[in-house]
């Protein structure tokens, strides 16, 4: 197939004009939940109207509602000629910059930043200070995780729409990863639609998310043909209140926190190991009660959040494990509770109930009725000053207020969001593509190693689900925000059931200070790459 236009008629087919456009799109500031979040989708659509075949298709760009201001961006090139369709997936928001201190109006700023910090050698890491001096990394919130994924998409749409590649390309940037994915889970509808419309055969998601190490210190390359899970159980405690010089008529919720989370913490029971790839251990990623400020009466409602990874678990089976758990926690409690009961003479105040959301929710339409619940509900909804977590928990929180008769009582819950695990190691096509990959590496002069699951949790998560049954009501059931302020498309998520593939460029230290991107691997080596693996869908 002879190129029809040569490079210098290209926008960013150079290592050159390509770290010119990765800084522009650093330049654009996206934090999550700001108003650069909400500009970048609309910016981005008018920089991909200066590419030709775009200016000829404007009906093939679109812009698709996220919630709260935000969209995503599609940008479709189609050959008549082919039905096969890469989906390129990138994220365009950034986590916040506030650990840059003095050094902040730099985060945005690639070029001058990576410049400035010759000046503050002395308050890097040795590893960041080597890496700065070596003059093969460029520094800045936004250059690794994830704008040159997006920079390398462009890139790719832009040479096979002037070159006529035989293969379809829908390149998808999408808001809000670092937070709930409301991007790409909106935007999973959306490829369905468009798959329709344009008569396409979706035959790979693939994914520009940056290579993450496995260890401290790791400096291999790798690509992932896979994505870990990530769902969060978690509990609301609602004990007895009482005040403190007289503590034995109430028991504090922090008291029957603890025994649940001793045994959550670290807990090997929801370990998985798949392609001999093992999930992190579970962490308590926050506990506290629920008073609003100090007072001498006791603590009697609390809350903690559990961070469970996944590799083949549905939804249903964390919480079967995560009750049976907080079953032991419970009569551990219980066992501590009657001993202290027993040794000062005193009655108890009740056993400890143990039920779930979906059980509280029962209990509550009965006693209140349905309207009253739904009231709560919409009520505690739609306080946007309270994110999708706080609003969980204010849920459960005011239906036990409504039926203290439960108390005490630990409720069991999901809280959003849920990422589940994608793997599609065993499909012929991904490994066909990772040895492509392998071997063009090498040609280039470097290695790159295959890992089954993303340890960095991405939006693949919301194509190609697996669940056969119904692993997935127990989310539903179970999730108080569920279809009010948080949701997920499930049987659409299943109908994108082409194969993924994540292939992004070397950085080190995401989210950090020093987030950094390596020159060679993005400007260089990962545009050939990815070139090869379009060429594979063309027959060349």
């Amino acid at each position: 197939m002879a190129n029809q236009h040569t490079e210098t008629e290209l926008q960013w087919n150079t290592p050159e004009t390509l770290r010119a456009l990765l800084c522009e799109l650093v330049n654009w500031e996206s934090r999550t939940t700001t108003e650069g979040e909400k500009a970048f989708p609309h910016r981005l659509a008018e920089k991909l109207k200066s590419v030709p075949y775009f200016e000829a298709h404007p009906e093939q760009l679109e812009l698709h509602d996220a919630g709260l201001g935000r969209n995503s961006v599609t940008a479709l090139y189609k050959n008549h000629k082919a039905q096969d369709t890469i989906v390129l997936i990138s994220h365009f928001d950034t986590v916040w910059t506030e650990e840059y201190g003095a050094l902040e109006p730099f985060a945005f700023h690639p070029e001058e930043l990576t410049v400035k910090l010759h000046e503050y050698k002395d308050e890097l890491p040795e590893e960041a200070l080597t890496d700065l001096e070596s003059g093969e990394y460029l520094f800045g919130r936004g250059t690794m995780d994830m704008k040159m994924g997006l920079a390398l998409h462009m890139s790719l749409i832009e040479k096979a729409a002037s070159e006529q590649w035989p293969v379809n390309l829908v390149l998808l940037a999408v808001p809000d990863e670092e937070v709930s994915s409301a991007g790409m889970r909106t935007a999973v509808k959306s490829l369905v639609r468009m798959k329709q419309e344009h008569d396409l055969t979706y035959t790979l998601f693939l994914n520009g998310e940056p290579v993450f190490s496995q260890e401290p210190g790791d400096l291999r390359e790798y690509i992932y043909s896979g994505s870990i899970g990530k769902i969060m159980p978690a509990a609301l405690f609602y004990g007895r209140e009482t005040h403190v010089g007289e503590p034995l008529k109430g028991i504090t919720s922090t008291f029957m926190a603890s025994f649940l989370t001793q045994r959550m913490e670290w807990n090997n029971v929801f370990e998985e190991t798949d392609h001999g790839e093992t999930t992190p251990l579970p962490v308590t990623l926050q506990q506290k009660d629920l008073k609003a400020h100090y007072s001498v009466q006791t603590p009697y409602r609390s809350t903690a959040l559990y961070n469970v990874f996944t590799m083949r678990r549905t939804a249903a089976e964390v919480m079967e494990l995560f009750e049976g758990i907080a079953k032991e926690a419970v009569r551990a409690c219980e066992s501590a509770y009657t001993e202290v009961s027993e040794r000062e003479g005193i009655s108890k105040i009740g056993e400890i109930k143990l039920l779930k959301f979906e059980e509280l929710m029962d209990y509550a339409t009965n006693k209140l009725g349905e309207a009253e619940v739904k009231r709560i509900i919409t009520e505690v909804s739609g306080d946007w000053e309270l994110d999708d977590r706080d609003k969980s928990f204010k849920i459960v929180d005011t239906l036990m207020i409504e039926c203290q008769e439960l108390a005490p009582a630990t409720v069991l819950l999901f809280a959003p969001p849920y990422y589940p695990a994608v793997n599609t190691s065993d499909d012929a096509l991904v490994q066909e593509l990772v040895q492509l990959m392998q071997d063009k590496a090498t040609s280039l002069g470097t290695e790159v190693s295959q890992i089954h699951y993303f340890n960095g949790i991405s939006d693949l998560s919301y194509v190609h689900y697996e669940d056969e049954g119904t692993g997935w009501k127990s989310f539903e059931r179970n999730t108080p925000v569920w279809g009010s302020t948080y949701w997920m498309p499930f049987e659409e998520m299943k109908a994108l059931d082409a194969p993924v593939l994540n292939v992004g460029p070397f950085g080190k230290d995401a989210h950090q200070r020093t987030e950094r991107l390596h020159i060679e691997s993005a400007f260089v080596r990962l545009p050939q790459m990815l070139e090869t693996l379009a060429m594979h869908f063309c027959g060349k």
